[in-house]
């Protein structure tokens, strides 16, 4: 398989190594107010996703009520007990702020577009998909902060819920319902703006990837941890992937999904979302010093899904009739 180089991953990276050179601009009293700045930037990718979601997309594929409990079992429950489970037999191997980064990425929703798309390509469902990636963008925005408030308060480290959720309405829910409700007015014009308005999506991302790292290099947090809890980290994040690529397909097969629906409960099962993630950590965490240390598995495990996934994607799409 011909792969190409994703400017998105190589303007994480980039903005990773300008974090480490300038932290400065993008730390807490820097000049660019990283405090205001993200926020709006949170803001504005919110808005844009809900200009985006069409809700009529929904109604396909409703009924097929089997696949969607699966995969969104799969992305809220089987996934963050997983994390639970792995986080308990690492023990004390996993530095806090990775442990707790492993976590809010199971407890992410799924990817929208990839998830679509690579099930488009490899000849499943769409409109399952559609389905299970919408609904499972939206339950996100409540379920994961719940459980990753839930795990901050079993370990000791419960911050006050109230204001964490007020800023989630805030900088979450309120741009996702405006960007809906002007969709009628302004929803053909983001269609036919599709791929300028993903560019501005990503790269607002990038930064909010600058910010976050910004403060974890400038308060050295980094120097403590060291190669070896990279590569443990690398490992765990793989070890997961494949270990819910397996676990989806089984599940999918013993309750004798069709081949196209198995792709779905696949590729949106075991997929989790950089776009919305990476947001939702800056309002969930705030300024916390390691925020870039608790974002570092979600950074490894996007690549490693893109890149497993469209693998797949080819291999299954060619593949003529799918057994």
């Amino acid at each position: 398989m011909k792969m190409k180089l994703d400017w998105f991953l190589i303007g994480m990276v980039l903005a990773t190594f300008l974090a480490w050179a300038f932290p400065r601009p993008g730390s807490e009293g820097g000049w660019m107010h990283p405090a205001i700045a993200t926020k709006a930037g949170v803001a504005l990718i919110f808005f844009l996703h809900g200009l985006a979601l069409s809700l009529q997309a929904l109604r396909a594929g409703v009924l097929n009520w089997r696949l969607h409990l699966v995969v969104q079992s799969f992305t809220f429950l089987v996934f963050p007990l997983l994390g639970i489970m792995i986080n308990a037999l690492i023990g004390d191997a996993l530095a806090p702020e990775f442990a707790l980064g492993l976590f809010f990425l199971c407890a992410l929703p799924s990817t929208v577009s990839s998830s679509v798309a690579m099930t488009a390509a490899a000849g499943g469902n769409v409109a399952g998909a559609v389905f299970n990636a919408t609904l499972s963008s939206l339950i996100g925005i409540v379920v994961t902060p719940l459980w990753i408030a839930w795990l901050l308060k079993t370990s000791g480290g419960a911050a006050p819920l109230g204001p964490v959720v007020v800023d989630l309405l805030r900088w979450l829910v309120l741009p996702l319902v405006v960007g809906q409700v002007l969709r009628p007015w302004w929803g053909a014009w983001a269609q036919q703006r599709k791929a300028a308005i993903a560019k501005v999506d990503r790269c607002t991302i990038v930064f909010l990837v600058y910010t976050s790292f910004c403060e974890s290099f400038r308060q050295d947090v980094w120097s403590a941890q060291g190669t070896r809890q990279v590569i443990l980290i690398s490992i765990v994040c793989a070890a997961l992937f494949t270990l819910v690529l397996i676990s989806t397909n089984g599940v999918a097969r013993s309750l004798g999904f069709t081949p196209a629906d198995r792709i779905v409960a696949i590729f949106c099962g075991s997929k989790k979302t950089l776009a919305s993630g990476v947001p939702m950590a800056k309002v969930i965490f705030g300024a916390h010093p390691g925020l870039g240390l608790i974002l570092l598995p979600i950074m490894i495990y996007h690549p490693l899904q893109l890149i497993v996934c469209g693998v797949l994607a080819q291999r299954w799409g060619q593949r003529a009739p799918r057994t």
